[in-house]
């Protein structure tokens, strides 16, 4: 061991940590890809977090680990990660996750995660640790995630009217019951791919802080792959009823039409941004995709105060996780 390589005990608790809180991301965010489908009767619910989790597991031969480098290189200057910085990101997230998951406030474990980062650098080392594209990319995306998936929700909703304008509301029913499985499965495949990286990300980067790995790897080891997208697949299993029931139901009454459009608007955009190595919140897609839904068929189908509500969440998530995380910060320098 290099005497830049830290004690392999406290590593080993960090990934521990890391690997919680992805479990607690399936678990919280398990209403991203199965309200829908569980909401208009599709799926049971033991059915749909069943089918979600394996679709989740499966987005590991899929896509391609570039949200993971992001979240590994891209938000922070390596020199300026230590131990206690990870420890603090990852209490900060855990922290504001328990909290709005507990109160069935459907907010980004994503973006917990990156405000838990980005709250523990600061209390260290300041805004100048920070790398800009990276943090900037990723606010930016808090905006754009939602909107494209309210517009790509709302577009396939116009166009699923259009094309099946002739047909009986049985009909419709009947062939959107079968189709909702595919977009579930569409949509929870984009989820285990943008989500578990993440948290690989997190790992990644204190692997290169503490000299266990290099920063010159072209990808993370292999056992932070398996071991993260098993941690979201087993969180999916065990669902998040109190925001699946927010997801499904307080926003906008959903039938199988309707959720395959959210659904596959959702995914779409989750494909997107995972290509282009950018971590969004399925959260917040998702959110605006059954919004865009919601919306085509009048405007009072939307609950917007419902949704108003959502979107406070998602501005405090960041600088409250942040919060969060500088304090954990403060604790872990003063008593470890």
């Amino acid at each position: 061991m290099t005497a830049a390589q830290t004690s392999l005990w406290v590593v080993v608790l960090l990934v521990i940590m890391a690997v919680v809180f992805d479990f607690m991301n399936g678990f919280h965010d398990a209403a991203n890809s199965i309200a829908t489908v569980v909401s208009t009767g599709v799926l049971k619910p033991g059915q749909a977090v069943v089918f979600a989790a394996v679709f989740n597991l499966i987005a590991i031969f899929v896509f391609h680990f570039s949200v993971a480098a992001t979240v590994g290189k891209g938000i922070v200057q390596p020199g300026a990660v230590d131990t206690h910085v990870v420890f603090g990101a990852l209490v900060g997230a855990i922290i504001w996750n328990f909290l709005t998951w507990y109160s069935g406030i459907p907010s980004s474990s994503s973006h917990a995660l990156i405000g838990g980062i980005v709250g523990a650098v600061m209390a260290k080392s300041g805004t100048g640790a920070l790398i800009s594209s990276g943090i900037w990319k990723t606010v930016a995306f808090i905006f754009i995630s939602p909107l494209l998936g309210f517009v790509l929700g709302s577009m396939m909703m116009v166009i699923v009217a259009w094309v099946f304008r002739s047909a009986t509301p049985s009909k419709v029913d009947r062939w959107f019951r079968r189709l909702q499985i595919v977009s579930a499965g569409a949509y929870s495949l984009g989820h285990g791919g943008n989500d578990a990286q993440k948290t690989i990300g997190v790992i990644w980067m204190l692997l290169i802080a503490t000299g266990y790995a290099s920063a010159s790897d072209s990808s993370p080891p292999t056992w932070t792959i398996v071991s993260c997208y098993l941690a979201i697949a087993a969180g999916t299993m065990f669902g998040g009823w109190r925001i699946v029931k927010t997801m499904g139901q307080k926003i906008t009454k959903l039938r199988p039409v309707g959720g395959f459009c959210a659904e596959t608007g959702g995914a779409l955009t989750l494909f997107l941004a995972t290509g282009l190595g950018i971590p969004v919140s399925t959260t917040h897609t998702i959110t605006g995709a059954i919004v865009g839904v919601g919306a085509t068929q009048r405007a009072s189908a939307v609950r917007w105060g419902v949704a108003g509500n959502i979107v406070w969440a998602w501005i405090f998530t960041i600088p409250a996780s942040a919060l969060a995380a500088a304090i954990a910060y403060w604790f872990s320098v003063q008593i470890f």
